[in-house]
């Protein structure tokens, strides 16, 4: 009855192209999931059955080669085809999708997973989460003045609507504009700058810009009750009328309000005492003098109001005082082997024993987080609808097999009457 092998093999085939079937219908299935990687079933040949062995060749006659049936064919693999997604523009800025091989790294009930689902929002306590599971992304916080810790310690990524920007001391003060080189000595100019201490306050300071020579002036800085200003120094040009040297820096400010001194640097260009010709900043030529205040840093406190992901993960907070500072970094992981992760469901995937350990990276190198779009299936659909008809004629084949196998036995019996 050797020739019921075929019926064996025409079994297994049914069973491999059913496999191939499900992991198609699963494709399909999630043609329209955010973040999932198709999956791709091959086969591979059961065993043989040697029936002859092979013989070495000898002096008088040559050699012959093993004698073998194949019984059958079995579903070697499934693998996880980590091709990369199409993006969608969503215009939510915690929508984030990933060009790259990496993943984002949650949390969800002490667990710690991975996974190419970037449709994030900020619960009631501030974590940013997957809506649909609660799992919390990781990375890192920053402190009070923005600096991110170094290193790959995870931390739950937690920004309170009503974080505060603390009030930032004014460190420099940046003028420009022009002194009229016509002008009689003794002719002043006057311009204002609007500084603020550690605790928020505003001091306007007058600085007075006095014409003493040929390309010299001298500048003198005052400040309004409660606070105090002793400041003063010079500035000279040169003969192009470019700046050559200011004295006198820094500014400082008894505010009057309890708060520490102000030291600010009065900026007024890149002085040029050996090299002239550099007209940033302040110059001196013939014409109309104005002196304006181009940008100064400091501000007062301010709340959280709008917050933006870059492609490096830093979570980048705008308050209501004008500052920006960053507020956290997300992090990402990278396999030696992704597509040994194992499904956990939910678009989730845990370690096993051939991915590897999970590297912990910072996005911008091999993997860049794009806000406001989410990462689309990968699957193609064309291709998966042409693996549906090779799928089902192997299935129509190998019944065929066990249909003509079944008629041969038939004919077997048939062989008694």
């Amino acid at each position: 009855m050797s020739f019921l092998r075929s019926l064996f093999s025409g079994v297994s085939g049914l069973m491999s192209q059913q496999t191939m079937m499900d992991v198609i219908g699963n494709n399909i299935a999630n043609i329209n999931t955010i973040g999932f990687k198709a999956g791709r079933a091959t086969f591979s040949e059961l065993y043989a059955q040697t029936l002859r062995g092979a013989t070495q060749p000898t002096t008088t006659n040559g050699g012959t080669n093993p004698m073998q049936v194949g019984l059958g064919t079995t579903v070697s693999s499934i693998n996880t085809m980590f091709t990369q997604g199409a993006f969608q523009n969503t215009g939510v800025s915690t929508d984030l999708a990933l060009s790259g091989p990496a993943f984002f790294i949650v949390n969800q009930n002490g667990q710690q997973l991975y996974t190419r689902v970037g449709s994030f929002q900020f619960d009631s306590n501030g974590m940013l989460t997957n809506p649909g599971t609660g799992a919390v992304v990781q990375g890192k916080l920053a402190d009070a003045v923005g600096n991110i810790p170094s290193g790959t310690a995870l931390q739950n990524i937690q920004i309170p609507a009503d974080t505060k920007g603390p009030a930032v001391a004014t460190t420099t003060a940046e003028l420009s504009g022009n002194l009229d080189a016509s002008a009689a000595v003794g002719t002043a100019i006057d311009t204002s700058i609007l500084v603020y201490d550690s605790l928020g306050n505003q001091t306007n300071v007058k600085v007075t810009f006095t014409k003493t020579a040929d390309n010299a002036w001298s500048w003198t800085a005052t400040a309004p009750a409660p606070a105090t200003t002793a400041s003063s120094g010079t500035v000279t040009f040169n003969t192009d009328g470019s700046l050559n040297n200011v004295t006198g820096n820094p500014v400082v400010v008894t505010p009057g309000t309890g708060a520490p001194d102000i030291s600010f640097t009065l900026n007024l260009g890149k002085p040029s005492a050996t090299v002239p010709g550099n007209f940033s900043g302040l110059t001196q030529a013939s014409g109309d003098s104005a002196v304006n205040l181009r940008n100064q840093d400091g501000s007062s406190s301010g709340t959280l109001q709008t917050i933006s992901i870059e492609s490096s993960g830093i979570i980048r907070g705008a308050f209501s005082n004008g500052a920006k500072r960053a507020l956290g970094q997300i992090m990402l992981a990278e396999f030696n082997n992704p597509s040994g992760l194992v499904k956990v469901g939910d678009d989730n995937w845990t370690v096993s024993g051939n991915s590897g350990t999970a590297a912990i990276v910072n996005p911008g190198g091999t993997t860049t987080i794009q806000s406001n779009a989410l990462e689309q299936s990968n699957v193609d659909l064309s291709q998966e609808f042409t693996n549906m008809i090779t799928a089902e004629r192997g299935f129509q084949a190998n019944a065929r097999v066990i249909t003509t196998s079944d008629q041969i036995l038939q004919e077997v019996v048939n062989l008694i009457r």
